[in-house]
C-alpha cells in the first residue's frame, strides 16, 4: 500500500513539474510567437532568429513520413517545430479549437488535471508549425538532423494488454501502455489500421491472429469512403502485428463505420473508437486570413434526417497576406495527375481544395481553368465556374468562352475550344499554356500551325494519338476536326486574328477562374440544374463524397469537403446545396467530387485518409504571403 502511495506521489510530482515547464516555456515565448505571425516588429524579431533548417521527410523510429518539419534558435534553445497537421497525424495530436494562431492546445495522453497542453505555434513559408520539443522529451524521445530528414528516436512504449467490448454506438478497443506513445492511422472503407509506437509480448500478439483479407468483404467504392452495400466482418473484431519498434493494429470496419482514435493517462492507455459518427468538432484560427473548421451538419428533408461530417477552410481573399490561385499537378503542360498533397507542395502553397473535372485516361483537363490571365482551359457545356482577382472580388455563374477566328478577307470561324481535353467536331486552339507539343486527340484531323498572326503551316494528321506536333512559342496551333475547316479555306500565308470574350462579359475583367459544376447556390437561393449544365442523369442522382467552394456574405471564401453521412452513403447535388447554406454559403459552386474530393491544410489532408484519395488534375491553392 505504502509502495502504490509513494509511486502515485512520484507520477502527480513528475507531472506537475512538466506542466508548470511547459507552460513557462509557453508563457515565455508566447511574444515570440506572435512576432512569428507578423514579423513587422523589430523589437521583437530580436527575441528569435531565423530559422536554422528545415525539410520534409521526418524518420521516425526508422519509418520515414512525408511530414514538413523546421528548426530554429529561440535564446540559447534549438527547437524544433512540426507542422500541426503534420504532427496530428504522425504523433496522434488531437488538435483543439483555439482562437490564437500562435498558441494551439493539444490533448494527448490528456488526464482530469491536465486536459490539453498548450504548444507553441509559428507560421513559416506556407507551414503552421508546432513547437514540439518539450513533447519528444516527455515521450522520452530524441532529435537529430541528416540533410532534409528529422531524424525522431522514441523509446518504444510497452504494450501490456489489449482489450475490445461493445457499445452503443459501435465497438472499443483499448490498449494498456506503460508510457505515453505516438501513434498514425490509415483506413480504407473496410478496414482501418492503427501503428502504435511500441511492442507487444509474443504471448499477446499470438492471442489475436491475422485478420486475412478473405475474414470479410472488401466492397471498397472510393467516391463514397464504404458508405451503404453490404460487408460481412468476421467475428474478429482486430488483429496485431509486430513491426520492429511498431504494433499494428489492423481492425475489421463495418458498413459506414471509422476509425476514432484517443489517449488518456493514468494509466496510459489508447482507445481505437469503431463507429459511424466520427468527427472531431473543432474551429481553429490558423493564421491570419484562414479558419478551419469541422462540424457535424444536420439535413431534415420531411422526416428524414441525416447529419453530415463536413470539413472546411474559411478564406478571406481580402486579408493582405492571401491570395488565391488555380493550380495544377503539371506546371509545365496541361497534362498530368497527381495526389493534391503533392501538387500543393509543388506550388507551395498553404492549403489547397481539388478543382475541375479531368478525363482521367488522358490526363486533360475538362473545363475552365484561367490563372493569371492566362486560359489554360476553356470552360465547356456552359457550366458553373467562380472567378475571383486578387482585390478580393469573387463572382459566380455559368459560364461560356467565345473565341472566333478571322482572316483578312473577312473569313470567320467559330473556335470549339482552347486548350481543351473536351473534344467535339470544329475548330479548336491550342496554345504554348497546353505545354511544348499538341498530340491528335481524334482520327484524321488537320493541324495549322500559326506564328506572328499568320498560317506558316499545314499537316493532315492520321489515326489518334499517333501524331505530335509542337506548338509554336509565338504562336498556337488550329485544330480541324471532322473537317470542319478544310486546308484550302485557311493556306499558308493567311493573316488571321483572334476574338475572346466571356459570357457573362464580368468574367473578362477576373485574371483567375476555375470551372466545374454544377452552379448549387446563387444570391442566396438554390439554383441547381445539372441537366442545364449537361451532366448525366447518373450523376445527377449520385451520393457520393463531394468538395464544393462557397462566398458568404462576409465576401469569406469557404472551401469545402463532405464525405458519408452518418450511417449512410455519401450527398446527393441537392443536399450538397444545402449544406452550403448552412454553413453560411450566399453563393456556391459544386467541384469535382468522389474520390477527387480533397482538401489539404499544411502539407496534409484533412478530410479523409491519404489511401482513399484519387490524383487530380487541377486545384485551387491558396497563398500566405509572410
Amino acid at each position: 500500500m505504502m509502495r502504490t502511495l509513494w509511486q502515485l506521489i512520484a507520477f502527480f510530482s513528475i507531472s506537475l513539474i512538466l506542466t508548470i515547464l511547459l507552460y513557462w516555456s509557453v508563457s515565455r515565448s508566447s511574444e515570440a510567437g506572435t512576432k512569428l505571425i507578423n514579423s513587422s516588429s523589430p523589437s521583437l524579431s530580436a527575441q528569435v532568429t531565423d530559422e536554422i533548417q528545415q525539410g520534409q521527410d521526418i524518420l521516425l523510429n526508422g519509418r520515414r513520413f512525408s511530414v514538413a518539419w523546421s528548426q530554429w534558435q529561440q535564446g540559447d534553445s534549438l527547437r524544433t517545430g512540426i507542422s500541426d497537421t503534420g504532427a496530428m497525424q504522425l504523433l496522434g495530436l488531437e488538435l483543439l479549437s483555439s482562437d490564437r494562431p500562435d498558441l494551439q492546445p493539444v490533448r494527448w495522453f490528456s488526464s482530469e488535471n491536465r486536459p490539453s497542453l498548450p504548444i507553441l505555434a509559428r507560421f513559416i513559408a506556407q507551414y503552421r508549425y508546432l513547437d514540439v520539443t518539450e513533447l519528444i522529451q516527455l515521450a522520452g524521445g530524441q532529435i537529430r538532423t541528416r540533410g532534409n530528414t528529422l531524424e525522431v528516436s522514441v523509446p518504444p512504449a510497452q504494450i501490456d494488454n489489449i482489450r475490445s467490448g461493445n457499445q452503443n454506438w459501435g465497438k472499443r478497443i483499448v490498449v494498456d501502455l506503460n508510457r505515453p506513445a505516438f501513434w498514425q492511422v490509415s483506413q480504407v472503407p473496410s478496414e482501418g489500421v492503427v501503428m502504435v509506437s511500441g511492442v507487444a509480448s509474443p504471448s499477446l500478439l499470438a492471442g489475436f491472429k491475422e485478420v486475412t483479407a478473405s475474414s470479410f468483404s472488401r466492397n471498397i467504392d472510393e467516391d463514397d469512403l464504404g458508405g451503404g452495400g453490404n460487408q460481412s466482418v468476421n467475428s474478429q473484431l482486430f488483429s496485431l502485428e509486430n513491426t520492429g519498434n511498431f504494433t499494428k493494429i489492423k481492425v475489421a470496419l463495418p458498413t459506414s463505420h471509422r476509425l476514432s482514435v484517443s489517449s488518456l493517462a493514468n494509466p496510459n492507455r489508447l482507445i481505437i473508437d469503431v463507429r459511424p459518427d466520427v468527427l472531431t468538432q473543432r474551429e481553429i484560427v490558423w493564421t491570419q486570413g484562414i479558419i478551419w473548421r469541422q462540424q457535424a451538419i444536420n439535413l431534415r428533408q420531411g422526416l428524414r434526417e441525416s447529419v453530415f461530417p463536413v470539413t472546411w477552410l474559411e478564406i478571406d481573399p481580402k486579408s493582405p497576406n492571401i491570395s488565391l490561385k488555380p493550380i495544377t499537378s503539371n506546371p509545365n503542360s496541361q497534362q498530368g495527375t497527381a495526389s493534391l498533397v503533392t501538387t500543393a507542395r509543388t506550388w507551395q502553397v498553404a492549403a489547397a481544395i481539388n478543382g475541375g473535372f479531368f478525363n482521367r485516361d488522358n490526363q486533360l483537363p475538362l473545363g475552365a481553368i484561367r490563372q493569371d490571365n492566362r486560359w489554360l482551359s476553356s470552360p465547356i457545356l456552359n457550366r458553373g465556374a467562380i472567378a475571383w482577382n486578387p482585390q478580393g472580388q469573387v463572382i459566380m455563374s455559368r459560364l461560356i468562352l467565345q473565341e472566333t477566328l478571322i482572316t483578312a478577307s473577312g473569313n470567320r470561324f467559330p473556335l470549339a475550344s482552347l486548350n481543351s481535353g473536351y473534344v467535339q467536331s470544329g475548330l479548336s486552339r491550342y496554345t504554348p499554356q497546353w505545354g511544348q507539343t499538341y498530340t491528335t486527340l481524334t482520327d484524321n484531323e488537320i493541324i495549322f500551325a500559326v506564328q506572328n498572326k499568320r498560317v506558316i503551316g499545314q499537316k493532315v494528321a492520321g489515326k489518334v494519338g499517333s501524331g505530335i506536333f509542337p506548338i509554336p512559342i509565338d504562336g498556337y496551333l488550329l485544330i480541324s476536326r471532322k473537317n470542319a475547316v478544310s486546308p484550302n479555306l485557311l493556306p499558308i500565308g493567311t493573316p488571321i486574328n483572334v476574338e475572346s470574350s466571356t459570357i457573362p462579359a464580368e468574367f473578362n475583367q477576373y485574371a483567375n477562374i476555375l470551372g466545374a459544376g454544377p452552379l448549387l447556390v446563387q444570391n442566396r437561393r438554390i439554383v441547381l440544374n445539372a441537366a442545364a449544365e449537361q451532366f448525366s442523369k447518373a450523376f445527377q442522382q449520385q451520393q457520393a463524397s463531394r468538395s464544393a467552394i462557397g462566398m458568404t456574405e462576409r465576401r469569406t471564401l469557404l472551401l469545402v469537403a463532405v464525405h458519408n453521412r452518418i450511417g449512410g452513403r455519401g450527398a446527393t447535388l441537392g443536399e450538397m446545396a444545402q449544406l452550403m447554406q448552412q454553413i453560411g454559403a450566399v453563393d456556391a459552386l459544386n467541384l469535382d467530387g468522389g474520390s477527387s474530393t480533397s482538401l489539404v491544410l499544411g502539407g496534409q489532408l484533412i478530410d479523409r485518409s491519404p489511401v482513399t484519395a484519387a490524383r487530380v488534375h487541377n486545384g485551387i491553392g491558396v497563398f500566405v504571403r509572410p
